[in-house]
């Protein structure tokens, strides 16, 4: 807001300015935009290298191995060898395979992350695009991912790949009603869908736990569902090696195999980031009641700094799931959907809306 007399240049906050000068020189909003694509794709090589090497020795550890310790120092460059390897193999497509699709199928499960990060608020400063309907944003694209997978089975030719893209399909889309059903608890509670609107109505609390039990249930559930989603341990049955051989990406090698092999360790950071989000207060500091002085010492520690300790321990968490379950049946995973998971989200979403109207959840605003 400016004040009558006051030149156009002369704005309130950072954020004012800062779309001000993008909306009156466009050559900065071009700029802006380059920057924006090559500091997400730089995150995208960065986490990817980060998330595998951090798996391979979390699940050492989980078995008593030592992990990767060869390449550099307890095995820090084993990740960048093997992408190396990845970038240098051939490329090999089925001869009666689908091209064009064969090619879509992992760019587009890829470019669906990709703009999922680009969403996710890091910071009060830190955040690519605040789109107004954000948590419908990130309901629709994740409908979407599974689209890749299904054209990557379909599209090879094989038997196996075909099972494991329809598999995914009907994977996602099941548990796709539960995670939306999460979502929208914590939306009714938050009354936006931008996700930094979310950010910002946990600043007296976060929801999941100020919500009154709701708040955490809707969180499992997500969590749950999500794992499913991206076809994490115990529920990476479109993949199953012992039954089909790899599944959608049996007939994928070279640089499409590592598009899909990318995807879904991002997958992990982008469902730890939703979580964060939604439901752990995103860039928000912990606060207790009137706890003043323990307050002001959480509010020290920069917001980027509490996004990424709670992502971490998000995907910690997704870890210790894949390492510890053993893969479920075909009918045990829709049995779980629609029996048990889908039931509970509606009572959950019932009560949810019982709790707003009687304002029974700490701090209502």
């Amino acid at each position: 807001m400016m004040s009558v007399g006051q030149p156009a240049w002369e704005v309130v906050t950072v954020a004012d300015r800062a779309e001000y000068w993008l909306e009156s020189h466009w050559y900065f909003a071009v700029a802006y935009m380059i920057l924006a694509v090559l500091a997400v794709a730089a995150m995208v090589v960065a986490l990817g290298m980060g998330l595998i090497y951090g798996e391979r020795k979390i699940a050492a550890h989980f078995q008593c191995r030592m992990g990767p310790m060869r390449v550099g120092y307890h095995g820090i460059l084993q990740s960048i060898a093997d992408t190396i390897k990845l970038l240098l193999k051939e490329d090999i497509v089925p001869e009666r395979a689908d091209k064009v699709l064969h090619l879509v199928g992992p760019f587009l499960t890829l470019v669906v992350t990709i703009l999922i990060l680009g969403v996710l608020p890091y910071s009060p400063l830190l955040q690519l695009a605040d789109v107004s309907l954000g948590v419908l944003y990130l309901t629709a694209l994740s409908g979407l991912s599974v689209l890749g997978l299904l054209l990557g089975g379909w599209s090879s030719n094989n038997k196996w790949s075909l099972l494991g893209g329809m598999r995914a399909a009907a994977q996602v889309i099941s548990y796709e009603i539960t995670a939306t059903l999460a979502l929208l608890v914590v939306t009714m509670f938050a009354g936006t869908l931008t996700l930094s609107g979310i950010v910002q109505s946990q600043a007296q609390g976060w929801w999941v736990w100020r919500a009154h039990g709701v708040g955490l249930l809707s969180m499992g559930l997500f969590m749950i569902a999500a794992t499913a989603e991206i076809n994490r341990t115990p529920f990476d049955i479109p993949e199953g090696e012992s039954e089909l051989t790899g599944g959608f990406h049996t007939e994928y090698s070279g640089l499409r195999f590592a598009f899909f092999f990318l995807a879904e360790f991002i997958n992990m950071f982008v469902v730890a980031g939703i979580t964060v989000t939604l439901f752990l207060g995103g860039w928000m500091p912990l606060r207790i009641g009137n706890w003043e002085t323990f307050n002001n010492l959480m509010g020290l520690i920069p917001p980027s700094l509490w996004f990424l300790g709670k992502v971490v321990v998000m995907v910690f968490v997704l870890m210790w799931f894949r390492w510890t379950f053993p893969r479920m049946r075909v009918d045990q995973l829709m049995r779980l959907e629609w029996k048990f998971l889908l039931p509970i989200g509606f009572i959950n979403l019932f009560a949810a809306a019982v709790i707003i109207l009687c304002k029974w959840y700490f701090f209502p605003v």
